[in-house]
């Protein structure tokens, strides 16, 4: 299985970048742009998204943290992990299933997992029958203005909605479905090793402020910071301010082991 990556530094740590349940490595352009004077950015597009080849068999959530860490181990001996959303939560499980691979954690818009609330398990469970019933562009223009605040420009909106369009099929959307509607990572953040970054989007009404106080207040090395006008997508909304957290993150986390090395 051949997994699409886009890549961009050639100095500094590496830092890889897993995309939300709904976009593709195309999310994390303004992070590609931005930070690659000080690290090598990695972005994938996800198994079974994009321009990845689809699964061979049906991938959990383990299966796509194990995907992962394929790619760390193709680049390096292990690297600073960036989750966006669904990214955040693969970003947790390959901490605790190869914490030798994870240096540190910046997880944002993320969550537990949907399988905190039945509600939410059943919500993402059902986006899969509607995207089989309308298609990728219709199911894209339906979800993705809702991915950015009312603050969000046009021309963001749009590249929001034809990333989606561009990015989800099934079997492979299915397959990321069940592996957020079965997570529930709260009984795991303690085990997690790696120093973190938990940030989220002041105005994210998808996973909210409170999803990711939830993670914030279960991991053990952790600072926690609001994006001001923002929404889900605060990498790309506000990404001067993201890219600001995460390289400030970065170098907190690198003089600390220098120090004590």
């Amino acid at each position: 299985m051949s997994v699409h990556l886009e890549t961009a530094g050639e100095q500094g740590p590496l830092l890889l970048c897993l995309h939300g349940i709904g976009s593709s490595s195309a999310a994390f352009a303004p992070q590609l742009a931005g930070l690659s004077a000080h690290v090598r950015v990695i972005a994938w597009d996800a198994p079974g998204y994009g321009r990845s080849d689809d699964p061979e068999k049906p991938l959990d959530l383990d299966g796509f943290a194990d995907a992962a860490a394929d790619v760390i181990r193709a680049h390096g001996d292990s690297a600073h992990v960036l989750g966006v959303s669904w990214g955040g939560v693969i970003a947790l499980r390959l901490a605790t299933r190869h914490p030798d691979l994870v240096d540190s954690l910046i997880v944002a818009d993320s969550s537990a997992g949907s399988g905190t609330d039945e509600a939410k398990a059943a919500g993402m469970r059902a986006r899969v029958a509607d995207l089989a019933e309308v298609g990728p562009r219709a199911f894209a223009e339906k979800r993705g203005p809702r991915l950015v605040s009312d603050l969000a420009p046009a021309a963001l909106v749009e590249r929001v909605v034809d990333t989606m369009a561009g990015a989800v099929r099934l079997p492979g959307y299915g397959y990321a479905a069940a592996s957020m509607a079965g997570a529930d990572l709260r009984p795991e953040l303690s085990a997690v090793t790696a120093p973190a970054l938990v940030v989220c989007g002041d105005r994210d009404t998808v996973t909210g402020v409170e999803a990711s106080q939830v993670l914030a207040g279960g991991l053990h090395k952790t600072a926690y910071v609001i994006v001001k006008d923002a929404g889900h997508l605060a990498n790309q909304e506000q990404p001067e301010r993201f890219n600001a957290w995460v390289l400030s993150h970065l170098h907190i986390v690198t003089n600390s082991r220098t120090q004590k090395g």
